[in-house]
């Protein structure tokens, strides 16, 4: 277990900003950041970060915590791994004191899947660069395609030696589980054993944005055609290939910095270009692009240049990623290496300079690329050409952003001679299919009639009683948001003198309701108040850190929920318009006091619906006389804080 001092610290050193941003690029919006969220697909930022508080929330999918929970939610690390994390991010040494067997046993087994990949990356670089084997056969490999030796450690690169069992008996003896060699792919068995799936070729790990491993690319080095030149691991817990990209830990902060990621096919592609600095470049690893490695590229930029080696077949291929790239409101162009050559190829012949000129100056738009490509085919044929435009205005159609849509459509007007009208038409025709196709998905069930009929019964039977859930929400918001801020409350004193003291807001709103006898109904909020009841027992003002960093990851997410507000004003706000916005704090103390009305009046209303229905049922006359008392007197109480609020009462 990690000391609380430990975690303390942790939580003191580490900035949520600086964190989140090796993940995300955010952009300053008034006090807080705003970005694109990491969790979903969305074209408008919604993922908002607070320094001063210390938590992200995405509003797009409803997540949102502290730095160590975004850790543990973005890398699903639990939240000892994610502590782990933090503190190697930023030097702090742990001391762990000794774990008990039920800890041990609990550990998961996606971690046991990064362990035993992590001590196999140690392994493979270590039979490169220190076995003879290893030398002779992968590392001569490695320096023959011209990495020199910076290259190779900064890509981890390896060797899986030849002997049928290397890996799996070494891991075995350091006390990793054959289960899991297996589960991530390192081993194989048969009826002869276990064996290495890897053995006998270079090795190539597969990262994720953190640089943990999550898989590995092994390439032969014999001529048998019959041998597959490329494995890579199978999938499993940690690896999912549709949703990574290779080369991303490396690159990332070049794609930022930038801001365009240069997208290549293989392995080597990457190396060749890092070494030759071209640094802003990942690969697919010979999938076909995906929407998940889309969106990972989305995080850092919306700029996206492919590198392809002139192959027909493959660019052809292409189409449908490019598609996919457009239908996210990505830029995407397009890069073609001279014939015979590819990105490592191509990068190792010339330098960095002349590397560099060629991508900026070779690049084209999509419309272009497509156009040059398909009208190969054509040979003036109108039919093969009027297909070729169909198929170049069915790219344009799944452009988000009409204006973008509408400069290509002129544009492929241009370039083709056809009315711009002709093609608006095939756009919008598109447009209503896909349209009706996404309506037609995502209808509603229809609602049969005797449950129509149920709903309206349970309607009729509603006694126009009121949720509390929104006063309730808005107390426990104003306690957490400004629980220590001070405000002037009228009191009497000794003398039955009325006098103006400094309270704390928790402190009057913790009272105000104490003083009435008025409970919360909702659990998790009547734990909030309790805690700050607590506090305030004890002389102490709860503060919100209390509550973000609090071992009850449920409440914790609760209070960031209601505390963090979705839209930002902007700091150029009062420049641009000249309106000075009113802002909450500046009026704490009536935010404070209309809201404790607000959950009062509502009670007040509750306490005439639940008194009404008595009289319903109400026989002796006693009785019905004492209720009519108390409904008069509710209702008059009701009417007060009615008239105070500006509400005007309608039953």
């Amino acid at each position: 277990m990690i000391p609380k001092e430990t975690i303390e610290k942790i939580f003191e050193v580490a900035d949520i900003v600086d964190v989140i941003s090796d993940f995300v690029v955010l952009k300053k919006a008034g006090s807080s950041y705003k970005g694109l969220s990491p969790f979903i697909n969305e074209k408008t930022p919604s993922f908002m970060v607070s320094p001063a508080k210390g938590i992200f929330k995405d509003f797009s999918s409803g997540k949102g915590g502290n730095v160590v929970s975004f850790i543990m939610e973005h890398e699903h690390f639990s939240y000892v791994e994610a502590l782990k994390w933090l503190a190697n991010k930023y030097g702090i040494e742990i001391e762990e004191k000794e774990r008990t067997p039920e800890e041990l046993a609990a550990q998961g087994e996606r971690e046991s899947l990064f362990l035993v990949n992590g001590f196999a990356k140690e392994f493979f670089e270590d039979q490169l660069l220190n076995t003879q084997e290893g030398k002779a056969v992968g590392l001569s490999y490695f320096k023959e395609r011209g990495f020199n030796e910076e290259t190779i450690k900064k890509f981890s690169l390896g060797y899986s030696p030849e002997q049928r069992d290397a890996l799996t008996n070494a891991a075995l003896d350091k006390g990793y589980k054959l289960e899991f060699l297996e589960k991530t792919g390192l081993s194989k068995t048969n009826e002869k054993g276990s064996y290495d799936f890897f053995r006998g070729r270079v090795i190539f790990p597969i990262q994720n944005i953190t640089g943990r491993v999550l898989g590995f690319g092994g390439r032969t080095l014999k001529t048998d055609k019959k041998i597959a030149k490329y494995f890579n691991s199978p999938e499993s817990e940690i690896y999912n290939k549709s949703k990574i990209l290779y080369g991303l830990y490396q690159s990332k902060n070049e794609i930022i910095k930038n801001d365009e990621c240069l997208l290549v096919e293989g392995y080597t592609d990457v190396i060749s270009l890092h070494q030759s600095g071209v640094e802003n470049v990942v690969a697919s690893s010979g999938t076909a692009l995906t929407e998940g490695q889309i969106r990972l590229i989305k995080r850092y930029t919306n700029n996206i240049t492919i590198l392809y080696d002139g192959d027909a077949a493959g660019i052809k291929a292409s189409f449908r990623g490019i598609d996919l790239i457009l239908e996210q409101g990505m830029n995407v162009k397009v890069v073609l290496f001279p014939d015979g050559d590819d990105p490592d190829s191509y990068s190792r012949k010339v330098g960095h300079t002349e590397l560099v000129d060629y991508i900026k100056n070779k690049q084209q738009d999509f419309l272009h690329f497509k156009a040059s490509v398909l009208l190969k085919d054509t040979d003036h044929d109108p039919l093969k050409r009027a297909e070729t435009i169909k198929d170049i205005v069915k790219s344009i159609s799944v452009i988000p952003d009409q204006i973008t849509r509408s400069v290509y459509i002129r544009e492929t007007s241009h370039l083709f001679e056809i009315a711009e009208q002709a093609l608006h038409n095939e756009v919008n025709k598109l447009l209503r299919k896909d349209l009706k196709k996404d309506a037609t998905q995502s209808a509603p069930e229809e609602v049969p009639p005797e449950e129509q009929q149920a709903l309206l019964v349970k309607k009729q039977d509603d006694k126009g009683k009121y949720s509390l859930e929104i006063q309730e929400r808005d107390l426990v918001r104003l306690m957490v948001q400004y629980g220590s801020q001070e405000i002037p409350v009228k009191v009497r004193n000794e003398s039955d003198e009325e006098e103006e003291v400094a309270y704390f807001l928790s402190q009057y709103i913790v009272e105000e309701l104490l003083n009435d006898e008025l409970q919360v109904q909702n659990p998790a909020y009547q734990r909030i108040f309790d805690e700050f009841l607590d506090g305030l027992e004890k002389g102490l003002v709860v503060s919100d850190k209390h509550f973000i960093q609090h071992h009850d990851a449920g409440l914790s997410q609760i209070v960031i929920d209601i505390s963090t507000p979705k839209d930002v004003v902007s700091e150029n706000w009062e420049k641009k318009h000249r309106i000075l916005p009113t802002l909450e704090i500046s009026r704490i103390k009536d935010a404070a006091t209309q809201s404790v009305a607000m959950f009062k009046l509502r009670v007040l209303e509750n306490m005439i619906v639940d008194h009404q229905e008595k009289l319903k049922v109400s026989l002796e006359s006693n009785d019905m006389d004492n209720l009519l008392m108390k409904i008069r007197d509710l209702t008059d109480t009701r009417n007060i804080f009615a008239a105070k609020l500006g509400i005007v009462v309608t039953r």
